[in-house]
This record gives structure tokens, sequence and C-alpha cells, in this order.
């Protein structure tokens, strides 16, 4: 498995931008959501991204994903 710099720029950018939204999240439901009632639904978009984030800048969402590709396409 290979790992770059331009991986780890993209999961760093996917990461501070779930962080942004998880930061601003009153902010973001007020003005592109419905309101009070999706702040739950923002602030969990804002940690899935820093999660999704995290696993891109440390190569681990490549490897979960050949995993994932082997169980449901086993090779012969």
């Amino acid at each position: 498995m290979e790992y770059g710099v331009g991986t780890f720029f993209i999961g760093f950018l996917i990461f501070v931008g779930g962080a942004l939204i998880f930061i601003f999240y009153r902010q973001i439901s007020e003005f592109i959501a419905h309101g009070v009632s999706s702040y739950d639904k923002v602030k969990l978009a804002g940690l899935i991204a820093i999660g999704l984030g995290f696993l891109v800048m440390t190569g681990l969402f490549h490897l979960l994903m050949n995993a994932l590709v082997d169980l449901i396409f086993p090779s012969a």
C-alpha cells in the first residue's frame, strides 16, 4: 500500500471541513437546513466528516475499502 502526501492533504481538507461544520453547526443549520430541528443532524454530519478525514489522512480508508471489496468480490 502506498501512502502519499496528496492523500494526507485531501484527508486534512475533509477533516478541516468537518471541524468547521461541527463548530458552526448552528449557523449552518439556520441558513441551509431547516433550523433548530436539524441541529443534531448537522452536528452528526460534521462528526462523520471528521472521522472520514482522519481515515483518509492515515491511509486506513484505502485499507478498509480494499477489505470491503474483497469481502464482496472474493478472488478465486
